[in-house]
């Protein structure tokens, strides 16, 4: 097998898995399912992986990847931080809205989502929450780590949360829930209202 069949190979059967865990979950995925979406075979899914905890493992890496665009845009300091820290969590929820199984499983499931604490602590890092930390400081002048730190956590929980539930609330609930914009406009007028923008 040549290196860009093998690749090609491996990119589908990558992608066949992507695309079941945004629509099925983590825990509906078999070596099997993965094979027959992909077009491929059980034996090219355990050469290629070695296991279903390897696959999802690489498939939550690929995943992450995707939220570094999100926190590159709290790196332009010619925005203002709280317009920066909106963008950022608008952009960062519609990662989010593709694999909510994903946030579910690190928060349920924390650092045994990971082969390693040192796998954790890189995907901590990456994912840049100390950039989020940084842009809350500039906008709050908050100088103590365990507030700033207390803060980013309320306004996650406060973001994320009800755009994660949001499907489930309106299903039964008869008011219609405001679009994600202007749930973060009011909770930044709530949360920030001391401060001038």
């Amino acid at each position: 097998m040549d290196l860009d069949k093998k690749k090609d190979t491996k990119e589908k059967i990558m992608y066949a898995t992507l695309e079941m865990i945004k629509k099925d979950g983590f825990e509906s995925i078999t070596i099997r399912k993965i094979a027959e979406h992909s077009g491929t075979n059980v034996s090219l899914v355990n050469y290629y992986f070695g296991s279903k905890e390897n696959l999802v493992s690489e498939s939550i890496k690929v995943i992450l990847n995707s939220f570094q665009h999100t926190f590159a845009i709290l790196d332009n300091s010619s925005v203002p931080a709280r317009d920066r820290l909106k963008q950022f969590s608008l952009d960062y929820l519609q990662v989010i809205r593709q694999y909510p199984e994903l946030l579910s499983r690190i928060i349920v499931m924390g650092s045994s989502s990971f082969s390693s604490q040192y796998e954790y602590g890189s995907f901590l890092k990456m994912m840049g929450f100390p950039k989020v930390q940084s842009t809350l400081k500039e906008l709050t002048n908050e100088q103590q780590p365990e507030r700033l730190m207390i803060m980013m956590l309320q306004i996650f929980g406060a973001i994320f949360l009800p755009a994660l539930m949001s499907p489930i609330l309106e299903s039964g609930a008869s008011v219609e829930m405001a679009p994600i914009e202007k749930q973060i406009d009011l909770l930044f007028e709530r949360y920030f209202h001391q401060i001038n923008h």
